[in-house]
């Protein structure tokens, strides 16, 4: 989904992001679902839940933060490169300016009671944030038995093994090249009739 560059748009990207930036405790994870609203919902540039899930899966399996990276996909499939980097300067600038005054200041307050409750509160909200996107995204992306146990062996393997995330991306990526080499219908199924299997 291109729209043409302008002026206006690009603004709109930059602010829009900012405040997704600007609003959002707990790092990449608590922004998902806040994503998934603004350009869904809200704006309209992506046009279903399967696009925005591609967009964060791609964004986990690449190096870097999964907000800078899935703010930069979003912003490139609206407006191209100017779009990718005005959604990645509007979600990157709240931090930037936050953490610049939190590294001036905090020290000075980080042992007052009232800061102390206030960031209690703050990581209680952010765990609801994960979890909220968490079972968003499970909903979508769990569809079949052998999602479900990609999804179960991952935890283990990460929870329970201490096997690296990565290594657990690039076995799901080979599952899923296997399927799709090796049973395309079974694509079909998962993916519906306007899947492309071929």
């Amino acid at each position: 989904m291109y729209k043409k560059n302008n002026t206006k748009l690009l603004f709109d990207i930059f602010i829009t992001f900012f405040k997704i930036g600007s609003v959002t405790f707990g790092g990449g994870y608590a922004m998902i679902p806040l994503i998934e609203r603004e350009v869904i919902s809200n704006k309209g540039w992506i046009k279903n839940d399967e696009e925005i899930i591609d967009v964060f899966a791609v964004s986990e399996s690449i190096p870097g933060a999964i907000a800078i990276n899935s703010s930069t996909f979003v912003g490139y499939k609206i407006a191209g490169r100017s779009g990718a980097i005005a959604a990645m300067m509007g979600v990157v600038l709240p931090s930037f300016i936050i953490i610049t005054l939190i590294a001036t200041f905090f020290s000075k307050f980080q042992d007052n009671e009232i800061v102390k409750a206030a960031f209690m509160g703050i990581r209680s909200a952010v765990v609801a944030l994960i979890l909220m996107a968490a079972i968003k995204v499970g909903k979508k992306a769990i569809r079949d038995k052998l999602a479900t146990v990609i999804t179960i062996a991952t935890v283990v393997l990460i929870l329970i093994l201490d096997i690296h995330a990565i290594f657990t991306i690039i076995g799901g990526a080979l599952v899923g090249l296997i399927v799709y080499f090796t049973l395309p219908h079974k694509l079909k199924d998962i993916h519906g009739e306007g899947g492309n299997v071929n």
